[in-house]
């Protein structure tokens, strides 16, 4: 009831998404707004600025008055100017104040302007700003608008907190453009790990990785985050250990604790967009010649890097295809389908630096595709050369 409120509510979403720090309390039918003050002692603390709520039907209605109340953090608490004494000329009844529940105020305040408030945007941005002119007094760099996260229903979103990200920089309809897909990643060692990590950080519904591998502790160097030493003793499976970094914050992340072969491939037909971040050629040849014939976008990475004198030297690829512009995979050699176990491969040099630039620009080609990012060359092959700094772009779509 309380997520329908505020997202039904301009006046509650807009201190919402401006970065206020608010609740409702259900049970007592009150908005709730957390604040900074300064207490007797003459410091900064935080309080609640309390108002009951005046609704009509599923959304609020104007506010039935134009008094607040006070929640202290000790309950003897009420706000004072700098030199620590009361603000009585807003105080209009000391407390305590039971309203219900376990919110019990110290006073009240009220300030009447004329036209009242209009809705609970400007009574409690209002209220919360004569607060803040005495705080800022002693800290400068005080503010009411925190940006806290919100926690999430799971019936109304992915994330089990909102994302105040996309609301905040004004983009929540190009956000909408990755909503509900099901995405794929192969693969979840240094590069899948960190192209995980970028689209949990997207709205799309499910996240699928596919790995059988174990966790081990050079997987801990080239991967995001900091695996524990206790983590790494146990050897659980990589998509393992990546679900319980990252549920905590996208609900629709699938571990899959096999590699994607014969006998689950035709799981992947029904994928939105599929990202492949393994080493093995022949099963990466398997893998392709299958999504191909599905009509399933995807992306390949890979990067080659050798030691040159005492330097380390090469490029990370990226190389795309989307149904009807697919050919250039195999017309051009883009990819290598070499075994894993030949010698080209013995080294297998990966950096953790590299590997998250290779899961960047897959990510960032992905959301071209979807048109997140503009789009001019719609390029399908991209390969960045560290000497030079160089990136070529090539095969590109009509």
């Amino acid at each position: 009831m309380s997520r329908q409120l505020v997202a039904r509510s301009p006046d509650l979403l807009r201190l919402r998404e401006e970065g206020y720090d608010i609740a409702i309390d259900v049970a007592t039918s009150h908005l709730l707004v957390r604040a900074p003050y300064v207490t007797a002692e003459k410091t900064v603390a935080r309080g609640t600025l309390v108002s009951s709520l005046t609704l009509s039907g599923e959304t609020t209605a104007a506010p039935g008055d134009h008094v607040v109340w006070f929640v202290g953090a000790t309950p003897e608490d009420k706000p004072c100017d700098r030199q620590g004494h009361v603000l009585e000329a807003l105080i209009n009844q000391h407390g305590p104040i039971s309203l219900g529940g376990e919110l019990i105020a110290s006073c009240s305040f009220s300030h009447k302007p004329e036209p009242t408030y209009p809705d609970y945007y400007e009574k409690m941005s209002t209220y919360a700003d004569m607060l803040l002119a005495h705080v800022q007094v002693i800290d400068p760099d005080a503010t009411v608008r925190t940006f806290p996260p919100v926690p999430a229903e799971e019936e109304e979103s992915v994330f089990r907190y909102l994302d105040s990200a996309s609301a905040r920089a004004q983009i929540g309809a190009v956000t909408d453009k990755l909503r509900g897909h099901k995405l794929v990643i192969i693969g979840g060692g240094g590069t899948g790990s960190y192209i995980l990590d970028l689209v949990t950080k997207t709205p799309a519904e499910t996240i699928h990785v596919y790995d059988r591998d174990v966790m081990l502790t050079h997987n801990a160097f080239r991967s995001p985050g900091a695996a524990s030493l206790e983590e790494l003793i146990a050897r659980p499976r990589k998509v393992d250990y990546l679900l319980g970094k990252y549920d905590a914050m996208h609900r629709g992340v699938v571990a899959h604790p096999e590699h994607v072969d014969a006998a689950n491939i035709d799981q992947l037909q029904d994928a939105d967009f599929v990202f492949i971040a393994i080493d093995d050629g022949p099963a990466k040849k398997f893998i392709i010649e299958n999504l191909q014939a599905f009509g399933v976008r995807f992306i390949d990475v890979g990067m080659g890097l050798y030691q040159h004198g005492d330097s380390l030297a090469g490029l990370v690829r990226t190389t795309t295809s989307v149904p009807g512009h697919g050919d250039h995979i195999w017309e051009n050699d883009r990819i290598s389908f070499a075994d894993e176990d030949d010698d080209v491969y013995d080294q297998n040099i990966q950096i953790a630096d590299l590997n998250m630039l290779n899961a960047a620009l897959a990510v960032i080609k992905w959301k071209k595709i979807f048109a997140f990012y503009i789009d001019l060359e719609h390029e399908l092959s991209s390969t960045y050369t560290i000497d030079g700094n160089h990136m070529l772009n090539e095969d590109h779509a009509p």
